[in-house]
């Protein structure tokens, strides 16, 4: 009686080998695409300090609208109070104020914590009335003490 003999192979079997080459590949590509498509704030560097600046001279406009914006919100036109605090009734004091006419130059001196607001709602009065050319008003920074 002859037997059939199977040989099992004993041994150490082989493990899969894990190929690491296209995975790096692929990490660096994300780097690449993150590193390029980041955009790096500016502002963390400056630390700004406002309404202050220092002014060289002083400039004179014949034809000025001096608009005050009051800690608490509320508008002065050429020392005048404005009634209210929307833009059609600031609107309406900016136009009569402006004597002279559409090359008149709005002044907006606002206390430095009055609400980022209510120097807009100033901004869109003269815009309404006209009026394009608006500057800001600043103390230098001899006079604030700094």
């Amino acid at each position: 009686m002859s037997r059939a003999r199977m040989q099992f192979r004993h041994g150490a079997r082989d493990e899969p080998e894990i190929n690491l080459i296209p995975f790096i590949d692929v990490l660096l590509v994300i780097l690449i695409f993150l590193m390029l498509s980041t955009t790096y704030s500016k502002f963390t560097e400056m630390q700004l300090r406002l309404p202050t600046a220092d002014v060289d001279a002083q400039r004179d406009y014949p034809k000025e609208v001096i608009v005050a914006v009051s800690a608490d919100g509320r508008y002065s036109v050429n020392k005048n109070a404005v009634a209210d605090r929307s833009v059609e009734t600031v609107t309406a004091a900016l136009a009569a104020a402006a004597t002279g006419g559409k090359d008149s130059v709005v002044i907006i001196s606002a206390d430095a914590t009055s609400p980022h607001q209510a120097v807009v709602t100033v901004m869109e009065a003269a815009r309404r009335a006209g009026l394009m050319q608006i500057t800001f008003a600043a103390q230098s920074t001899a006079q604030a003490g700094h």
